[in-house]
């Protein structure tokens, strides 16, 4: 629950015209203040502190992955609230940035009230998805779970790659699917052969899809 000093809110956006609008829009709304911008991932992590309560996050940002951004301050601010902002209901992106931490998404074009609602329903503890994606979260979290025994050693991200290489994707359908870079997505497949103790990409299919990933 947000006290009386309002909604605290950061805008996080590589595109100057929208970010600056949305800054705008919010400057109009009664019990919301934008207290800091960002235009990069780098930024975002440098002025999102603990006492911003909504963040309104670009999934894609000219240097790296609003997913990835969202991740790191979900962990270093677990009280703050982050709202994706995407042109497109890309239900693999939005799921994976569920699983990060995000509490929902907001898509660029939402009317005023839309965008109101929104930030009002995150800051008082409530999640914002459509109900395809939420049902995909969840099945995506109980697959997560369902696999954690098999690879203990993996993180959730290289668990979340596994299962796309486990789908039958290749790097660059993976580095677009979560907005990665091709070299980023290459060192996280490396390194979740090692720890897999798989010989190739092969194998790791095989033992992935043994173990439960990439299938529905």
């Amino acid at each position: 629950m947000i006290d009386n000093r309002g909604i605290r809110v950061a805008v996080v956006d590589d595109h100057p015209v929208f970010r600056l609008g949305m800054t705008a829009l919010l400057g109009t709304l009664d019990g919301i203040e934008v207290v800091c911008q960002a235009s990069s991932a780098r930024e975002a992590l440098e002025v999102v502190t603990a006492d911003v309560d909504v963040v309104l996050m670009d999934i894609e940002l000219g240097d790296g992955s609003g997913i990835d951004a969202t991740r790191t301050i979900v962990r270093q601010s677990p009280g703050t609230r982050i709202l994706m902002v995407t042109m497109h209901e890309d239900e693999d992106i939005l799921v994976a940035s569920i699983r990060a931490g995000a509490s929902g998404y907001l898509v660029k074009g939402a009317d005023p009230s839309g965008v109101e609602r929104a930030i009002r329903a995150v800051a008082d503890g409530e999640m914002i998805v459509g109900a395809a994606v939420a049902a995909k979260a969840l099945a995506a979290v109980a697959a997560s779970r369902n696999t954690s025994a098999a690879f203990p050693d993996l993180t959730d991200r290289e668990r979340e790659i596994l299962d796309l290489v486990a789908r039958g994707l290749d790097n660059s359908a993976i580095s677009r699917r979560l907005v990665l870079s091709q070299k980023t997505v290459r060192n996280y497949v490396s390194n979740i052969l090692g720890k897999i103790g798989a010989s190739d990409r092969a194998t790791a299919i095989v033992r992935a899809r043994d173990a439960g990933l990439g299938i529905d």
